[in-house]
């Protein structure tokens, strides 16, 4: 049974200032949002709210139905941090935190304050879209991380109690509910509540949810009608929004909100692997051929259309209308790490890195103060005035009434070490070249491996291998799907790992001994990537991507109206490391050509071959754009 290792002290450059930025900025600036103690930003109320629900403080409910998950992603996010390092202070404000949760459940154990203020004695009657089992779900999460990283079940005792009252309320049995939530997200988390208190109720439960969905009766038509309601739902009449449209194991294509269609993959993927479930399998797959191949933005972002934060159609991925909200970006991270679990394939892992080095981090600027909701691939600012652009923000905000994305981008990056390797009995897997020690136990012997690297810059990787006594087992590299050309050596000799590799993995199994040294050179040459001919917005364009980075290009370094810029085909690409740009970065220049609007003369329109004078261009990360001020970026480039 393969299982994550989680055990990992993280020194990776790159990572560790985003990690530090979690740690000193953005988990004092969230609990300050939290607070509502942020100047001109919109105000969160979901700490009083708490207040409110445990008596302790006067007033009215405020904020979305799904406030409460704010503060649980904020928990998690310091469970992480905690995890790492230990923090008294931190500690100490989260238990207190925590505490106040306690005062705030129920006696049966029911915790969400929106019922409990606003509408008492009206749960679960529009679970299509109160999201009331999504904010029990992310309560889970953080209680499951809080004890993993601290060792104190306070938390994890809160949650249970609510899980094993959940558990009473919904089911195929008599005087139950045979519902399930608007907003996945319990499926996931009652999987991870089990693999920590072995409790097969939370795994079984988890199942219901999954099996229930899209079955009919449809259960939202059924509490609509109680509900008196009339109308079709809003988004197209029927249920795809919400995936619930027909069972999970039919669907062949992601539809309907991005996040929530992931959430769900990624409960799916977890119970495919813990029950041995062949077609939750196969579903799974088959939606991640139709997302990875058909829906997904070079940069890992997912969900195109603003209506509905949701899928469209295959090949439907315009840029400047781009929707690609962060949370649907690190939901597909979460989905990867539970197919690797379902099935080592390196396919998964390289989404993982496509995601986590280019749609997540790109929701965050760089002192972790400011936050993009939505990740388009090209902006003109003027433009964002728009009614069908007005999602599309040119600079990123201070909070949002709807504040999903913040605080789970700060769980994401803080629990990174979670994501680089996995174990089985025998082997440990390295999926990301992340700059790390782990210590951990195969085939019954300890072992500790150090990975050293410069990466995503430089494509030089380094692990030294430790077992306490000598000892056969494997090591399990990942190829990554950009590379070509990878070399390997061992203790200086070189391995031929083209026999070695299956499925986007070198299995390299020996006897290691103490200090043996695996070096991995990944070359990284400047590439330009083209987008299927069915992808009309990429018609005649080219993007640059160099190693598992993908650029852009910004007005601040190449000048206003970016449409009108070229790249030539035989254009010389080079790369090179800026340190003081961006907090350091590899750039990207070359000589490009412009369109001469002088021989327009003013006109609107002429019958004339453009034309054009050569400029100089620089090209920077994707997820740095926006750092230096407002103005256009695009990530794909008119090629010439």
């Amino acid at each position: 049974m393969e299982k994550v290792a989680t055990n990992v002290n993280l020194k990776d450059q790159f990572w560790k200032r985003y990690i530090d930025v979690v740690r000193h900025e953005v988990i004092p600036y969230q609990w300050e949002a939290l607070n509502d103690r942020i100047p001109d930003a919109e105000p969160s109320h979901a700490i009083e709210n708490f207040r409110i629900a445990a008596g302790e403080s006067d007033g009215e409910f405020y904020g979305m139905v799904f406030q409460d998950s704010d503060v649980a992603k904020w928990l998690e996010a310091v469970a992480y941090l905690l995890e790492t390092k230990r923090d008294p202070e931190l500690e100490k404000l989260a238990d207190d935190v925590i505490e106040l949760l306690g005062r705030a459940q129920q006696p049966d154990g029911y915790l969400n304050t929106y019922y409990t203020i606003k509408e008492p004695g009206k749960r679960w009657m529009n679970l299509r879209d109160n999201h009331e089992l999504y904010c029990a779900g992310h309560l889970i999460e953080a209680a499951v991380a809080y004890f993993r990283a601290t060792g104190k079940r306070r938390f994890l005792d809160i949650m249970c109690k609510y899980a094993d009252y959940i558990g009473t309320v919904f089911g195929r049995g008599e005087g139950q509910i045979p519902g399930y939530d608007g907003h996945q997200e319990i499926e996931l988390a009652l999987l991870k509540l089990y693999e920590v208190t072995g409790n097969e109720n939370y795994l079984k439960l988890s199942q219901y949810f999954i099996d229930q969905r899209g079955q009919q009766p449809y259960y939202f038509d059924q509490e609509k009608e109680a509900r008196g309601e009339t109308e079709p739902f809003w988004y197209d009449g029927g249920y795809r929004y919400h995936q619930a449209h027909i069972p999970v194991r039919e669907q062949k294509q992601a539809v309907g909100h991005a996040v929530r269609a992931l959430y769900m993959y990624t409960a799916m993927a977890g119970l495919a692997a813990k029950m041995g479930d062949e077609s939750l399998k196969q579903a799974c797959q088959t939606l991640w051929e139709n997302v990875t191949k058909r829906q997904m933005y070079i940069t890992g972002g997912v969900g195109s259309s603003a209506f509905g934060e949701s899928f469209t159609f295959d090949f439907d991925l315009p840029n400047d209308t781009a929707y690609a909200e962060t949370c649907a970006s690190i939901a597909l991270v979460f989905w990867t790490r539970r197919m690797l679990e379902l099935e080592m394939d390196g396919k998964y892992a390289d989404v993982m890195e496509r995601a986590l080095y280019n749609g997540t981090i790109s929701g965050m600027d760089l002192d972790g103060k400011k936050f993009f909701y939505v990740n388009p691939l090209e902006v003109w600012p003027k433009a964002c005035e728009r009614h069908d652009k007005r999602h599309v923000k040119p600079v990123r905000q201070k909070w949002f009434s709807c504040a999903c994305c913040p605080p789970n981008l700060a769980r994401l990056i803080a629990s990174i070490g979670h994501y680089i390797y996995l174990q089985t009995s025998d082997a440990l897997f390295v999926h990301l070249y992340v700059g790390s020690d782990i210590q951990t136990e195969i085939d019954g012997r300890s072992v500790k491996i150090m990975q050293e690297t410069n990466y995503p810059w430089d494509g030089t990787v380094r692990l030294t291998v430790s077992p306490e006594s000598a000892g056969e087992f494997t090591l399990g590299l990942r190829i990554p799907g950009w590379c070509r050309g990878a070399e390997v050596t061992i203790n200086g000799e070189k391995v031929d790992i083209v026999p070695l590799i299956k499925k986007g993995y070198a299995y390299i199994r020996r006897v290691w001994q103490q200090g043996d040294e695996v070096k991995l050179y990944f070359p990284m040459p400047v590439e330009r990537i083209k987008a299927h001919p069915q992808v009309r917005a990429n018609a005649g364009k080219v993007a640059l991507q160099r190693g598992p980075i993908v650029y852009c290009l910004e007005e601040v370094d190449n000048g206003p109206n970016l449409a009108n810029l070229f790249l030539p085909r035989d254009a010389k690409l080079e790369a090179h490391f800026e340190p003081d740009l961006l907090e350091g970065v590899v750039v990207i220049t070359g000589i490009a050509e412009r369109v001469d609007e002088s021989a327009w003369n003013d006109e609107l329109y002429r019958p004339i071959e453009p034309r054009t004078y050569k400029v100089p261009f620089r090209a920077i990360p994707y997820y740095a754009w926006c750092n230096r001020g407002e103005g256009e970026m695009v990530v794909w480039v008119n090629e010439k």
